[in-house]
């Protein structure tokens, strides 16, 4: 029978666990000095090591050689490796979650163990046990014989209950790197007789996003071809999407205007049978990723990807303005809802992806009206000695400073447009109260913006949107009051 890589090639001592060396450290110590915990927590990503790791552990437990424990080679270490070990028990809580499991738990663990020096209970997917399941697992992960060891392991530890968490010995498995990923492969396609390719294993690892189980599901699938040798074009085929630099690759068309190249990517993303729903959701994600960089300088809490992907984004997102960023998830966001009720839905991201390549330059919002359009375009430039400055480049170029200093400052940017620059003033159209107000907030740094583009300092004036009368400020409420009393005919009192 036919054994997956994955489980063919999974580790059998501590050593040939891959990255997960500050894990490897303690573990050995506790098992070397005699000092090993009475539960521990096993938390991260899918396929990177936990129940392996656990497995290695109770090995380490068990294990009866003199030397360096585990040696995998004793009969306690291959009995626990083919599963017969009467004292190492795995459960898996996905299946086995209720209250009655656990009461048959409770109950086993008051006999010593049979063969070993520990009895060792491996619990998986932890996080899918009951509430009652998880009051009756309580006491006894409290205090628990002697004789007697926890293994908890789960992707989603901030399901556990605090009282579960604060009884265990919390430890939390990393993404493995791409370049470990790569070597460990590698080695195995060398011992298999199969030739393969550096960027083959870049491929495979990236879509691996530092899981191991992945990465070798994806190098298994290559290699159930036939073929003894493997390049990057193999993978491709394999992979069909190709995962987030596909997202990344697409990004950038649309970010560079290349409405072409974008649509001829998409069509080939969906011919290799790519779901379109699907593929908006993970795209939409993607941008919601550039966003997250954009602000947070370690976004490994918020992202949770590999640290190689996430390098790649942050490259992507420090390049792309943060108004493009908020059109492709607006976009988007928007696509994904018509989509859900249209028969066409690849249509609609066609032409999603046209809007989104074809309107880079426009910082207004789509609802402008036309005249708007009209007098945003027919801006006037002030000459000042013998030149005339080109306020439209000016202010873009005061905006992306701004913005970098700032972020809310997009708000001025993509709402206001510089008018005229005197010698000693400069004109900000802006279109609505809100906007006058944000931008007499941030109006020393608009006019240090300005001095540092014109070379000369000069005080803001702000007008409203098509008219040549300076904002002073909003009105009052003696105004108001005048305004409704001749509207409405009544008599109106100020307290």
């Amino acid at each position: 029978m036919y054994t997956a890589l994955y489980r063919e090639y999974r580790p059998e001592v501590f050593d040939e666990i891959l990255g997960q060396e500050h894990i490897v450290r303690i573990l050995k110590n506790q098992i070397d000095t005699d000092s090993t915990s009475h539960a521990y927590l096993f938390c991260g990503t899918r396929g990177t090591g936990k129940t392996t790791t656990a497995r290695i552990l109770a090995k380490g437990l068990n294990c009866l050689s003199e030397g360096s424990r585990p040696c995998g080679s004793c009969s306690a270490c291959r009995a626990i490796k083919e599963g017969t070990y009467l004292d190492v028990m795995e459960i898996d809580a996905a299946s086995n979650n209720g209250v009655d499991n656990i009461r048959e738990l409770r109950e086993s663990v008051k006999y010593p163990p049979a063969v070993g020096r520990k009895k060792v209970y491996i619990i998986d997917e932890v996080h899918m046990l009951s509430s009652g399941a998880f009051n009756a697992l309580l006491k006894t992960l409290e205090e628990p014989p002697e004789y007697v060891v926890f293994i908890l392991a789960t992707t989603e530890p901030q399901k556990l209950p605090s009282t579960i968490l604060s009884r265990c010995m919390r430890l939390d498995f990393k993404r493995v790197p791409e370049t470990l990923l790569m070597e460990g492969m590698r080695d195995i396609c060398t011992r298999k007789g199969i030739e393969v390719t550096d960027g083959a294993l870049r491929i495979i690892a990236a879509n691996a996003d530092g899981s191991v189980r992945d990465g070798l599901s994806i190098l298994d699938q290559c290699i159930s071809g036939g073929d003894l040798r493997i390049d990057t074009d193999d993978v491709l085929e394999f992979l069909g999407a190709s995962g987030e630099e596909t997202f990344v690759e697409l990004t950038e068309l649309v970010r560079k205007g290349r409405t072409a190249d974008a649509l001829v990517l998409l069509g080939q993303v969906l011919a290799d049978g790519k779901d379109v729903r699907q593929f908006m959701r993970d795209w939409v994600n993607h941008y919601r990723n550039l966003l997250m960089t954009k602000f947070i300088r370690e976004p490994q809490s918020v992202i949770n990807m590999s640290v190689e992907n996430i390098d790649r984004i942050r490259r992507q997102s420090e390049a792309t303005d943060l108004a493009d960023i908020n059109r492709g998830i607006l976009e988007l966001s928007r696509t994904m809802n018509e989509a859900k009720w249209s028969t066409q839905p690849r249509i609609l991201l066609e032409l999603a992806i046209v809007q989104m390549s074809s309107n880079l330059d426009r910082k207004e919002p789509e609802q402008n009206s036309v005249q708007e359009k009209i007098e945003t375009a027919e801006k006037p430039k002030a000459p000042v000695a013998d030149n005339q400055w080109d306020c439209e480049k000016i202010w873009n170029a005061v905006f992306q400073d701004g913005e970098a200093a700032k972020g809310s400052f997009y708000i001025i940017g993509s709402s206001a447009a510089l008018t005229e620059i005197s010698d000693n003033t400069f004109t900000v159209a802006v279109k609505s109260e809100h906007v006058r107000m944000h931008a007499e907030k941030n109006r020393s740094l608009l006019e240090d913006l300005m001095e540092k583009h014109t070379g000369g300092r000069r005080t803001m004036k702000l007008v409203m949107n098509g008219e040549g009368e300076e904002v002073e400020g909003s009105r009052s409420v003696e105004e108001i009051a005048h305004d409704a009393e001749e509207l409405l005919g009544i008599n109106v009192e100020i307290q």
